[in-house]
């Protein structure tokens, strides 16, 4: 692999926002593609919500052609209703990578903290500062789910190769 580059997507689901995150890799060098947010209005409808969540992941799938995707498991914590809805946002996001074919690494947080900071409890601020670092960028990735789906892109690398840039 020290030759070739690859594209690797992370997602960091969620109903009212799912971040997503391109990477490139070049054997041990990471580095950033593009990063952005889904953001769905509580409003609308949840089938409509889902709906563009799928789309919007599918056409950034479409438009960057990653081979691989790395995405945050559901958490759920004291709040089981808000885990249901990033379950729902996390399924909209693994059918559309699906349909493209790509390899999936589901993470749950503490492994992409982990992954990335070397401490399966850092704090989010400590995960955006190795995500700047990591990947060589002048500021934090905002929003915040931008850099956790980044996050889940650098935790892919180091769950398949065993090591990190």
């Amino acid at each position: 692999m020290a030759g070739e580059a690859r594209i690797i997507l992370g997602i960091d689901p969620g109903l009212a926002h799912t971040g997503w995150g391109v990477i490139e890799q070049c054997g041990p060098r990471l580095g950033c593609v593009a990063y952005g947010c889904v953001a769905t209005a509580s409003d609308v409808p949840l089938a409509e919500r889902l709906l563009k969540i799928h789309h919007q992941v599918g056409a950034v799938i479409e438009r960057f052609r990653p081979c691989c995707v790395g995405i945050e498991t559901v958490w759920f914590g004291n709040n089981v209703t808000a885990a249901f809805a990033t379950g729902q946002a996390r399924g909209a996001a693994l059918v559309a990578c699906a349909e493209m074919g790509l390899a999936v690494g589901e993470y749950s947080p503490s492994q992409i903290k982990l992954a990335v900071v070397g401490e399966g409890t850092a704090e989010k601020e400590q995960v955006q500062y190795m995500v700047r670092h990591l990947l060589k960028l002048d500021r934090d990735p905002e929003p915040d789910h931008a850099a956790d789906a980044l996050a889940a892109a650098i935790c892919y690398t180091t769950h398949e190769t065993g090591r990190f840039a």
